[in-house]
C-alpha cells in the first residue's frame, strides 16, 4: 500500500530537497545544497524513520540573489526513479507543471516510478506560476491553466484504464490510438495531489486529486479552508485529504532554536532572492493568503512563507498535533539542512506524536 493511504495516522513528509536551500532562502555556510549524495542520505533517513513521503518542487529558473536561489534542482520523474530504488517504504511524489510535460509522457514516467517502488508513486499535478520559467520554454502562463489541468488529468486516467488505444479530442489536446504500458501499479492510477489556493484550483484539486496541500497563517485560519475543500469534495461527489506545510528549526532549547531561527532567515536572508519570490508570488500563484506577504516576510525568508514549526521537540509535537486536532492530515517539512537535522527530529518529536496517538511505531 502506498503510505499516503495508510489510516488514521498523521501523515509526515519532506519537501523541496530536492532544490538548493529547500525551502530556506538564507545565505548561511550551511544551507542546503541538494547534491545528489546528501538527498539520498536524507531520504534514507526519512525512510528508516518511518517518514511517509518525499515532495519535490518543479523549478526550472531559480530566484536569483546571492545563491542563485533554487537555480540548481534535480527534475522531479528521473529525481523520484532514483530514490525509489534506493528507498523501501516512503512514498515518492513527482511535480509535473501541466503545461510543460505531455500528459502521454507522463503516464509513462509515473508508471514507470510506480514499479520501480512497488506502488510508492504520486503525482503532484501543478499548473506554474512564475511567467520567467514559462518564458524560458519560449511560452508564457496559460489563461485557463485549471481547464487544461482537467484535461491532462482525464487523459492520464483514460490511459490507465483503457482497454483498447486512446483517441482524444480536447481544447488543448489530440491523442490518436495512444496507449501506454505498462500501466501503474496502484489501480486506477497513483495517488494525486495539488496545492492550488484559488477557487478554480481546489475545484479542480476536488474533482481530480486524493490531497490537497495549502499554507495558512495560523491552524487556526486552516480550519476555514479544510471545511471549504470538504465542501468542493463533496459536491464532486468524493472525499479528499488536506494536508500543509511547514518549516522546522528543532533543537534541545527553545532560546536555541529561537536564535538560529533569527540567524537564518533575518540576519542572513538572501534579500535579492526572496524579493524576488515575494514579487512574483504575490503578483502570479496566489499560495498565500494577502495577510501574509504583509506581516510574515520573515517566513518566506525560513520557509517559503511556510507555518514555523521553531522551539524544542515538545513544542514541536503539539503544534503537528494542533494540525491534526483541526483536521489536517498531515504536514510535509523543510529544513535548513535536512540531512544534518532529520536525525535530531526522528529521534526526539517522532516518539511524542506515537504517544500522542496521532502516528503508529515503525516496524523492525
Amino acid at each position: 500500500m502506498n503510505p499516503m493511504l495508510k489510516p488514521d495516522t498523521f501523515k509526515l513528509g519532506i519537501f523541496s530537497s530536492n532544490a538548493d536551500g529547500g525551502s530556506a532562502l538564507t545565505k548561511v555556510p550551511e544551507r542546503w545544497k541538494a547534491g545528489w549524495d546528501d538527498i539520498l542520505d536524507a531520504a534514507q533517513i526519512a525512510d528508516r524513520a518511518g517518514i511517509d513521503f518525499v515532495l519535490p518542487i518543479a523549478r526550472w529558473k531559480g530566484f536569483g540573489g546571492e545563491t542563485k536561489a533554487r537555480e540548481h534542482s534535480f527534475e522531479t520523474f528521473t529525481f523520484a526513479a532514483g530514490l525509489a530504488a534506493a528507498t523501501s517504504r516512503i512514498a515518492l511524489f513527482m511535480t509535473v507543471h501541466v503545461p510543460l510535460v505531455h500528459p502521454l509522457y507522463a503516464a509513462k514516467a509515473l508508471a514507470t516510478v510506480d514499479h520501480i517502488s512497488h506502488g510508492r508513486a504520486g503525482l503532484n499535478i501543478v499548473c506554474g506560476w512564475n511567467p520567467d520559467e514559462f518564458a524560458m520554454f519560449g511560452g508564457k502562463l496559460v489563461e485557463r491553466p485549471y481547464d487544461q489541468a482537467a484535461e491532462w488529468a482525464d487523459i492520464l486516467f483514460k490511459l490507465y484504464n483503457a482497454d483498447a488505444p486512446l483517441d482524444f479530442e480536447g481544447q488543448y489536446y489530440t491523442l490518436h490510438h495512444a496507449v501506454t504500458s505498462p500501466s501503474s501499479v496502484q489501480r486506477p492510477r497513483p495517488v494525486t495531489m495539488n496545492a492550488a489556493f484559488g477557487p478554480p484550483g481546489r475545484d479542480f484539486a476536488a474533482r481530480h486529486c486524493d490531497f490537497l496541500f495549502t499554507t495558512f497563517t495560523d491552524i487556526e485560519a486552516g480550519k476555514a479552508q479544510i471545511a471549504d475543500m470538504q465542501q468542493r469534495a463533496t459536491l464532486a461527489g468524493r472525499e479528499m485529504g488536506v494536508y500543509t506545510v511547514a518549516h522546522v528549526v528543532c533543537r534541545e532549547t527553545e532560546k536555541e532554536a529561537r536564535d538560529y531561527y533569527q540567524y537564518y532567515s533575518v540576519e542572513q536572508e538572501d534579500t535579492g532572492a526572496v524579493d524576488y519570490m515575494m514579487r512574483q508570488k504575490q503578483a502570479f500563484s496566489r499560495s498565500h493568503d494577502e495577510i501574509a506577504y504583509r506581516k510574515y516576510r520573515q517566513r518566506f525568508a525560513a520557509g517559503t512563507g511556510t507555518y514555523p514549526l521553531v522551539g524544542t521537540p515538545e513544542q514541536i509535537a503539539g503544534e503537528l498535533v494542533r494540525m491534526r486536532q483541526a483536521g489536517f492530515e498531515g504536514s510535509a517539512l523543510t529544513f535548513v539542512n535536512y540531512s544534518q537535522e532529520l536525525p535530531f527530529f526522528c529521534e526526539r518529536v517522532l516518539p511524542l506524536l506515537e504517544q500522542a496517538g496521532i502516528r503508529a511505531g515503525v516496524p523492525a
